[in-house]
């Protein structure tokens, strides 16, 4: 099946990593993917210690997508595609019961990855049995219709909006 966790709320990669941890303790490989994201972040250390995980991301932080340099955005577009193109051979090889594809959202409606490759991953997922999770605001609208489960966060008050910085361990 395919989750959908998106919205402005906070929670979303949270959420898609207690589904993961989850699925870790019941002896499930899961391949946790992390697109736009390539700073230190404290679930990655967590994640690490689990022996049914693996993670995919950047090694390299880009920043937020605004500072980025158009040479930034061709290198991370090619990182992407990397990412989806080692989603697709475990998908093929069988050997991944679930993928978290974290704020996957942003490089869609940005055009930072090659769409035909998601598209492929998503029918792929859906006709051998990966559970997929996808995370990040603005989903996309075939990213709704796909979906199983739609989870939609909603952000009521958060300490940003009275300047309070995101904080080590809770935001990040």
């Amino acid at each position: 099946m395919i989750h959908l966790y998106t919205g402005d709320g906070k929670g979303k990669t949270t959420a898609s990593i207690g589904l993961a941890v989850r699925a870790a303790g019941r002896e499930l490989r899961v391949i946790f993917a992390q697109f736009m994201k390539g700073n230190d972040t404290g679930e990655l250390y967590a994640l690490q210690q689990l022996s049914h995980v693996k993670i995919l991301r950047s090694a390299k932080d880009f920043g937020f997508y605004s500072s980025m340099t158009d040479a930034d955005k061709r290198e991370l577009t090619e990182i992407h595609n990397q990412i989806l193109d080692g989603l697709i051979r475990a998908v093929e090889a069988g050997d991944c019961d679930m993928i978290v594809m974290d704020e996957v959202t942003y490089p869609i409606n940005w055009k930072l990855f090659d769409l035909q490759k998601l598209k492929r991953l998503l029918e792929l997922c859906v006709a051998s049995g990966p559970e997929l999770v996808m995370t990040g605001r603005d989903a996309a609208a075939f990213l709704w219709e796909r979906a199983d489960y739609i989870t939609e966060m909603e952000c009521r008050r958060h300490p940003y909006e009275k300047g309070v910085q995101a904080r080590r361990g809770i935001e990040f």
